[in-house]
């Protein structure tokens, strides 16, 4: 871990040359983009990208939604080129015609992304340019093929493969740590002992991925926490005055918190390999450790409470945890799948429904979405596997006996669930 540790700090200190945010350039960023797609030598093309990079960072929202729909209009597919191209495949499968097919196929803003991420440091300006994207592609239609160029590179640049897990402790950069604090979205972390209450302990992880493209930035890290028994409640982890047990009795890992750091990568998965990977190093660290749990949230049940007129049972401890196991395990959007986006997660990446707790999560967020209610997801790793294949090829949500039997005491309303419908 030290080794990779001083790995990506050197890598930051060779990639994070400044942009110079001041500098006015004459040109146009749309004739910087021609002329980076026109460009032979190495050194013109990457100042050409330093420009274009520094020209958007300088822009106000509205000229960045006339870049996107410039890219968008104005460097799409040739459609003739890419007709011709596959004529010519059909009648010929050889390394010429397939070759004129793929670069047809591409729409030349792909290309003129790879260029721009040839400049140091480029590869978080470009995630924080799809961060603008997404803000403005849902009001305007013409911008969604962009965002599927971007997720296709973004998928290509950061798997797994080119990604390191780094344990986080008390010990590590400040910088990191802040950044653990602002991008924390489950438990807000108030001040630095909080955060210290979190890292500190023996009976306390943190894992983040990093990419050596952006050194500085997790990509998603996890929370755990060590204990002897499955818990009930976020109270009872978090609590100031906890004693901490020592690392060694504990037999159960409990995920508590699992938090995406970069809004320009949303839609890229790291959450399924970042549990399975922690999992795997915690087994080898900690060969007493016989359960991996979550501690999750429901974020979308008062939606669906309220929706079919049973908000009224949150204030009853038994009846929310009966309601809470039939939404995860039966309420299903019109794609047949679970509601809640947090079940979604976990049943695709293998887990099962172990458990529900009412009052589990008495904060105003959690009482808002949830009534209080946190669920237990379960990952075997003997399971995770078979788990999964049943999960998305009949969309079967697993879940233990006594769960489904919570679910078959719930209430039945008249009124047709069907909040959180539009779920992904």
């Amino acid at each position: 871990m030290s080794l990779l540790a001083d790995l990506l700090t050197t890598l930051s200190a060779r990639r994070a040359v400044p942009f110079t945010r001041g500098t006015r350039e004459p040109t146009p960023i749309k004739a910087l983009c021609s002329e980076l797609m026109t460009s032979r030598g190495e050194i013109s093309a990457a100042t050409l990208a330093r420009q274009v990079l520094e020209k958007y960072a300088q822009m106000g929202d509205k000229a960045r939604k006339a870049f996107f729909v410039y890219l968008a209009e104005s460097m799409d597919l040739d459609k003739d080129a890419l007709r011709a191209a596959l004529d010519a495949y059909a009648d010929s499968h050889d390394r010429r015609t397939y070759g004129r097919l793929m670069e047809a196929a591409q729409p030349t803003r792909q290309e003129l992304i790879r260029r721009l991420n040839q400049v140091p440091g480029a590869t978080g300006r470009l995630v924080e340019m799809r961060a603008d994207l997404l803000r403005f592609a849902p009001e305007d239609p013409r911008l969604a093929p962009l965002d599927l160029d971007f997720r296709h590179l973004f998928a290509s640049w950061f798997n797994r493969g080119f990604l390191v897990l780094l344990p986080i402790n008390w010990e590590s950069p400040a910088h990191v740590l802040e950044k653990i604090i602002a991008y924390e979205a489950v438990h807000a972390i108030h001040s630095w002992e909080d955060l210290r209450r979190r890292l500190a302990p023996e009976d306390r992880r943190c894992f983040a991925f990093f990419h050596p493209a952006m050194p500085d930035e997790p990509l998603i890290f996890v929370e755990v926490a060590l204990t002897r028994g499955v818990p009930g409640s976020i109270q009872e982890l978090l609590a100031e005055q906890r004693a901490p047990l020592r690392a060694a009795e504990a037999n159960t890992a409990v995920f508590y918190s699992i938090s995406n750091c970069q809004a320009g990568l949303a839609g890229i998965s790291f959450g399924n390999s970042l549990i399975k990977t922690v999992v795997a190093d915690l087994s080898r660290e900690l060969p007493n450790l016989k359960t991996f749990v979550t501690l999750s949230p429901i974020p979308t049940l008062m939606a669906w409470l309220k929706e079919t007129a049973q908000e009224n049972a949150a204030a009853d401890p038994a009846a929310l945890r009966a309601l809470a196991a039939r939404y995860l395990t039966e309420v299903k959007n019109d794609r047949g799948l679970p509601c809640d986006p947090v079940a979604r997660f976990h049943l695709t990446n293998g887990a099962l429904v172990h458990d529900v707790h009412p009052a589990a999560d008495l904060s105003d967020n959690g009482l808002a979405q949830s009534g209080g209610a946190m669920v237990n997801y379960l990952y075997d790793p003997n399971r995770i596997g078979p788990n999964h294949e049943r999960f998305v090829t009949d969309k079967t949500v697993v879940a233990t006996r006594d769960v489904r039997g919570l679910a078959r005491q719930a209430p039945r309303p008249a009124i047709p669930a069907a909040a959180g419908q539009a779920g992904t």
